[in-house]
């Protein structure tokens, strides 16, 4: 497994980590592969199947202006974003990579291909530099999911080389596995528990404090992002009309003249809902999230990670904290690996589902479950969400993806009870269940994956949002 805790949980901007942050990283990563850009006159952008058909929605456009600027999603200031695309587009300068300035309208510049997609995956980009001998470059690439990039040819040559790979003696991490029955065999040969486990190959990669440093890093921006969503009302942005809910639930819940109003068994389990909702709620205004595994998805393990610090009562919450990052990472990786985290290839499946699994073997781990109750949790987790589709109404991460993650996120928590009080023996494995949800995306329609072509998208499009 040649993936990280840290390519899972990217810092970044919403609405989208595979049409915001994908887009963002591949122009500029274009740029860069281009060399100098001194012989510079121009720059297009085309934009194919799913970032098409939603790439308005879900600012794709604004994304790839931003990255060709040279931005990046975990360093621009999301309150900066409208002044700096408004300003390039009142000049009609595009200022590439912060250095060199070449004629760009967002009209022209960007190219929209609703009707076609590229070869390797819905989520297509086509970027072209003009220079001044008519001669141009061009790169294609592709975001696959949670803010992840490939470049045309890229995945196959890294399959190819792990291929080759796998005969070789030498190992980067202690505990290699690439399904779930080789990490739970590494944990039985050895000894050790899953974020045991996964900290020892980290620490193949970085020392101790700065792992640490890292998970400390993520859990912070989750819980702030929390936070601000949790005071932070009014109307979310593309044209829905759709008014931010968590903040006035969350004062509803907890203020009247200083008393809590609602003293209901369920209360904390509500409270839960609403910090996954205050995430999406930011993640629909443009602001920072952490991708888990995905923006659509970031809702879930936040929400889960307060309800472990606050309602759980850990005795060690920093430890369990990190152990809960790693221990989902390890979940996240296999999803992706062995099936895919991109709603545009195989539904919200594999982003509200892998989240919520996610979500759950953290919790188990941060809780001292065992490693086979871990697994059970996670199988539990996507098992209730396979065929789940991607159709967002208006191509906005809105609806019903903002509810979707409070949903989840309960779920999270009812799959992790119900492994913990088994004995993690169960009739179908983790490993089963990726791979039946990647034949379930394969076999889903189009329409039902992040085109807004089909489902709630189509069906529900002379209401009034504003009620929804």
């Amino acid at each position: 497994m040649d993936m990280s805790v840290f390519d899972l949980f990217k810092i970044g901007i919403g609405p989208s980590s595979s049409h915001t942050v994908g887009p963002m990283v591949a122009a500029r990563r274009f740029l860069l592969e281009c060399g100098s850009l001194d012989e510079a006159v121009g720059v297009e952008a085309h934009l194919y199947g799913s970032l098409a058909l939603t790439g308005v929605g879900h600012a794709t456009d604004k994304a790839v202006i931003l990255g060709l600027m040279g931005e990046t999603p975990q360093d621009i200031d999301p309150d900066s974003v409208e002044d700096k695309l408004a300003e390039a587009e009142l000049d009609g300068v595009l200022r590439l990579l912060g250095t060199k300035e070449v004629p760009f309208s967002a009209r022209t510049g960007l190219v929209w291909h609703k009707s076609s997609t590229l070869p390797e995956h819905p989520n297509g980009m086509r970027f072209v530099l003009q220079l001044r001998d008519g001669s141009v470059i061009e790169r294609i690439y592709y975001s696959v999911g949670g803010g992840f990039i490939t470049a045309a040819g890229e995945a196959q040559a890294r399959m190819a080389e792990t291929a080759e790979a796998a005969s070789a003696p030498a190992l980067a991490v202690p505990y290699p596995f690439d399904t779930m029955s080789e990490l739970l065999e590494q944990g039985r040969k050895h000894g050790l528990s899953i974020p045991h486990m996964l900290r020892a190959n980290e620490l193949a990669r970085m020392s101790e404090a700065e792992l640490d440093a890292g998970l400390d890093r993520i859990w912070t921006t989750m819980r702030d992002c929390i936070a601000h969503g949790l005071v932070t009302e009014g109307q979310l942005p593309g044209g829905l009309n759709v008014k931010r809910r968590a903040a006035r639930l969350w004062k509803q819940a907890h203020c009247t003249e200083g008393k809590r109003v609602n003293e209901l068994p369920h209360d904390a389990t509500h409270h839960v809902t609403l910090y996954a909702m205050a995430v999406n709620e930011e993640n629909a205004a443009g602001g920072r999230v952490v991708t888990a595994p995905t923006n659509g998805a970031a809702g879930i393990i936040p929400a889960v990670l307060r309800y472990y610090a606050e309602d759980c009562r850990p005795s060690d919450p920093v430890r369990g904290i990190r152990d809960f990052l790693l221990t989902s990472s390890a979940i996240g990786m296999l999803c992706k690996k062995n099936a895919s985290i991109s709603g545009a290839e195989i539904g919200c499946q594999g982003e509200v589902g892998v989240a919520c699994a996610m979500a759950a073997a953290g919790l188990v781990a941060a809780l001292g479950g065992s490693n086979e109750r871990i697994e059970n949790a996670a199988e539990i987790g996507i098992e209730h969400h396979l065929g789940m589709t991607c159709d967002p109404i208006g191509g906005l991460v809105q609806i019903p993806c903002i509810e979707r993650n409070g949903m989840g996120a309960i779920k999270a928590i009812t799959a992790a009870s119900l492994a913990l009080k088994g004995d993690g023996t169960h009739f179908v494995s983790l490993d089963n269940v990726i791979e039946t949800m990647r034949q379930t995306g394969a076999d889903m329609q189009a329409k039902y994956k992040e085109t807004s072509l089909g489902g709630l998208a189509v069906h529900v499009v002379t209401v009034n949002h504003a009620a929804c």
